[in-house]
């Protein structure tokens, strides 16, 4: 009886979350398959990912064949996945209208791939499109194309970069209408840039999504099976539940672990959300406070190294560098956030008398080491990755062999367990092969889905650097970002000023619109401007980077903070103002690295490295408790300002804002000590 009472609460913890995720993340607002159909779309998801394997790694064709086929299987597989509309989608159900829209925009992708060896000769600018024979067929295939992608990408992403994507065409044509061309020269002109070039929708963002994406959204779709979320969750209770406000610290650090390898904000929400923000509740944070913090957590996960979402590869691209230099210049900011969250949940705990859960109820930690096994695939990653052994593809492919090997241990005792108890018939061996198979099956299918939305975000992506490539957008806007400040007499304020609008733009872009495709926009308009005023690329990169990933619990559109807050059944708005000041860290490091990047450790000494992750990591310490207004005891509202002034002062890294900051704080935290000892003094007497 109580089995199943736990059976029937787990299945109706798992459809509730199976409901938020639709409701907030657009990527499981998916189609519903059922039977033979279920099969037929789940075989073709799985050949997919073992395509995008294949390609990255044997393929030798050329780049544009290689991109075209890509795009033309992933429209058959995305209007395979998502409806027109995600609400009442019918089971097994697929509309002529969709039938038709993927078969004429794969149609003119698999065109393009397959002529390609033809279409090169002849179609070598775009006054050559204008003189074919057989025009019209060329422009209605890159239009057909263009309009598919755009159509998909609306059910997968969403409207606002499809807004962005329509608001940069449209300047385009009018820019260049200026000139002496007709509408059907300008036509032709654009066509050529945006879809037969590369430099528009076969351009850099969806090149590193065949060369370096694909493949590690496949590897974080077979690491997720092997059960590796379970042993973080528990990792997390072993090592901080017992502690004061436990749960809340389990939260944090789950999801910084899961949110490493999920990548999805949303997701990781709804996936450690389900568990953490139950016990935060049940330990005694508000509903507000338990869903902001796990949202928090979650959105940080896409800045925690060694994975970093798929932005990360982008950032690598487009900075020039390898992939492992960008993992490690992301540690530091990476342990400042979710410090910052930690501090930020552990005062709240104090300041509410809140207590941990019992030890015994926990995870014992030195059991959980039979599992340690789960993180090979991880740390197998991290070592080639690091040393640059193997290209980034080939490592990710060998993680991939190494978790399947790693989830065997597990099937094996479901196996005996299940011949034990009778649930299934046959022998051990058999069944260890069987759920295997379903584990590699189901991976490459939840790993071929995974790639649509990344995909099609990034196709518009490409779309909106060729318009700004063939308008000249970003030096124009590059010039009067730069005449502005000049005309600014104080150099500090122009760069502060310019950063400030950068982050404005990096949010409201931002608002429901996938870290990755926010992150191509950004890099293509804001950071050449950044960069021009003088922070360096690194920098530059960086802060447009983590200023995407925030968009993500920022009212008003704050999806992960919307998602937690579902869980927790609170206010949307208030979850989300929390989340915001959790993740005050994401707020304040990006301006300190991009006006000292020594926060980055570029080219840093031990003794200076050690300086600066010693201050910052104070320099958070300080922001959080007056935000939060307690320490030892509630802090009066000066001490709070001295506190944050103390705090953003150890943040600079410069020695005379270290020294400031150390006595402020210093002096601030001997102040709250001594007035809780005399409380407690009091309240003896």
């Amino acid at each position: 009886m109580a089995e199943d009472i736990n059976n029937t609460a787990a299945q109706q913890t798992k459809e509730q979350a199976e409901d938020i995720m639709r409701q907030y993340d657009r990527e499981s607002a998916t189609r519903i398959w059922t039977g033979t159909p279920a099969i037929i779309v789940k075989i073709i998801l799985a050949v997919f990912s073992l395509y995008c394997i294949w390609s990255t790694l044997f393929s030798t064709a050329d780049l544009p064949i290689r991109l075209t086929a890509f795009l033309g299987f992933t429209i058959i597989m995305g209007y395979l996945t998502y409806p027109a509309k995600k609400k009442n989608v019918k089971p097994n159900s697929l509309p002529w209208y969709d039938i038709l829209l993927m078969v004429l925009g794969a149609f003119s992708f698999f065109y393009y791939c397959l002529n390609y060896s033809t279409l090169v000769k002849v179609l070598t600018s775009s006054s050559a499109l204008q003189t074919m024979s057989n025009a019209w067929f060329y422009v209605a295939i890159a239009i057909v194309g263009i309009l598919c992608t755009a159509e998909l990408c609306r059910r997968c992403v969403g409207v606002p970069i499809l807004c962005v994507v329509a608001a940069l065409v449209i300047y385009t044509f009018i820019s260049m209408m200026k000139g002496s061309q007709n509408f059907y020269q300008v036509l032709t002109r654009v066509l050529y840039t945006l879809y037969y070039g590369t430099s528009g929708i076969l351009g850099t963002p969806v090149q590193v999504c065949l060369k370096f994406i694909a493949v590690f959204i496949i590897f974080g779709a077979f690491l997720e099976r092997t059960g590796i979320s379970n042993f973080f969750i528990a990792l997390a209770n072993s090592i901080a539940g017992s502690s004061c406000g436990g749960p809340a610290k389990v939260a944090v650090i789950s999801s910084a672990l899961c949110g490493m390898v999920s990548g999805s904000s949303v997701g990781n929400t709804v996936t450690t959300g389900s568990v953490t923000i139950p016990m935060m509740k049940k330990t005694g944070y508000k509903p507000e406070f338990a869903g902001a913090v796990e949202a928090a957590a979650s959105t940080g996960g896409q800045i925690m190294p060694p994975i970093m979402g798929a932005a990360a590869f982008l950032m690598a691209e487009y900075i020039g560098v390898p992939y492992g230099n960008v993992a490690v210049w992301a540690i530091l900011p990476a342990v400042l956030y979710f410090f910052g969250i930690f501090i930020a949940v552990h005062l709240e705990a104090r300041k509410l008398g809140l207590n941990g859960i019992p030890r015994s109820q926990l995870p014992n930690f030195w059991k959980l080491q039979k599992n340690v096994y789960l993180l090979l695939p991880l740390i197998l990653l991290i070592w080639l990755v690091t040393a640059n052994i193997r290209s980034l593809q080939f490592s990710a492919s060998i993680a991939i062999i190494l978790a399947i090997i790693v989830s065997i241990p597990g099937f094996i005792m479901e196996g005996r367990e299940d011949v034990k108890t009778g649930r299934n018939a046959g022998s051990v061996l058999g069944l260890t092969a069987k759920k295997t198979g379903a584990m590699i099956l189901n991976s490459l299918e939840a790993g071929g889905r995974g790639c649509i939305t990344v995909i099609s975000a990034c196709a518009m992506a490409g779309i909106i650097a060729g318009c700004i490539t063939v308008t000249g957008l970003a030096s124009k806007l590059i010039s009067s970002i730069v005449a502005v400040s000049r005309s600014i007499p104080y150099p500090g304020l122009a760069l502060f000023l310019a950063l400030f609008l950068t982050m404005l733009c990096c949010i409201v872009l931002g608002m429901g619109v996938p870290t990755t495709a926010n992150y191509c926009i950004m890099a293509s308009t804001c950071a050449p401007i950044l960069i021009t005023l003088g922070i360096p690329k690194v920098a530059a990169h960086f802060f447009v980077f983590y200023f995407g990933i925030v968009a993500d619990i920022t009212p008003p559109v704050a999806l992960a903070a919307y998602a937690g807050s579902a869980i927790a059944h609170s206010d949307p708005m208030k979850t989300g103002l929390n989340a915001t000041k959790l993740a005050i860290a994401a707020f304040i490091v990006p301006y300190i690295f991009a006006m000292n990047p020594s926060m980055l450790l570029l080219d840093q000494g031990f003794l200076n490295a050690l300086q600066v992750i010693v201050t910052s990591l104070l320099g958070i310490f300080g922001v959080a408790a007056a935000l939060n207004g307690y320490t030892f005891t509630h802090i009066h509202w000066l001490g709070r300002i001295a506190f944050a002034i103390g705090g953003l002062s150890l943040l600079i890294p410069t020695t005379a804002t270290d020294v400031i900051g150390l006595v402020l704080l210093a002096g601030m935290t001997v102040v709250q000590y001594m007035k809780r000892k005399r409380i407690s003094a009091k309240q003896a007497v």
